[in-house]
Order: C-alpha cells, then structure tokens, then sequence
C-alpha cells in the first residue's frame, strides 16, 4: 500500500493531445525526451506547474492518469522544492488517461481537473 495518490496529471499541447488520441500513446514532450521520462503532476502540484512551465501558452490541455495501471515505470523522485513528483519511465497509453479536457481555471486561479464520464 502507497501513501502516494492514484491519479496524477501530465498536461499537453493541442499537437501533443492529439498524438495521444490519433497514436495511442504519447512518447514525451521535449523536455521529458530530454530528461528520460515523463513528467507528471499530482493534484496538488498541477497549478504551479502550469504557472511555472507553461505561462503564456494556449491550446492546452490536462489529462488525468492512472498511476496503478502504468504500475513499475512510475517512479516518484524529488524535483522542484524537493518534493516528490510521479515520472513515467515509458510511454504514456492512452489506456492510463481516465480523463482529459482542455485546461481552463477556477475563479481563484487553480487548474480544474478533468472530469471523467
């Protein structure tokens, strides 16, 4: 048993979204070929994450991963602040997406999260 959540976030451009969708899976985005994995996102994370890597672009999108059934190429590693964010050692299918949507806000500025159904 795991203290760590379930679910986790990646957001994707248009183009990336769509390479999910029309591909099946989603190889990284420059940065997580760069690194070696993919970088994700916990709830608690995503807004900032969005705030930090992603100000100023639109077109973008959020989706809701299942961590449980990418099972070992999750790994949780220290990053920013050294807290522990999920990384995907692989690709992401778009079997493991539970949700997606574009990414819009709250009224106080927070990413809304996917919602699934």
């Amino acid at each position: 048993m795991t203290d760590q959540p379930q679910l986790a976030y990646k957001v994707l451009t248009g183009p990336q979204m769509e390479e999910l969708e029309a591909a099946g899976t989603f190889k990284g985005a420059p940065v997580d070929l760069a690194d070696g994995y993919i970088h994700l996102s916990t709830e608690a994370q995503l807004t900032e994450t969005v705030d930090k890597h992603f100000a100023g672009q639109s077109d973008l999108h959020v989706v809701a991963v299942d961590l449980e059934a990418l099972g070992a190429a999750v790994k949780w590693e220290p990053s920013r602040g050294g807290q522990l964010f999920p990384h995907i050692y692989g690709e992401l299918p778009l079997s493991a997406a539970v949700a997606y949507s574009p990414l819009h806000r709250e009224d106080d500025g927070t990413v809304r999260l996917p919602i699934a159904g």
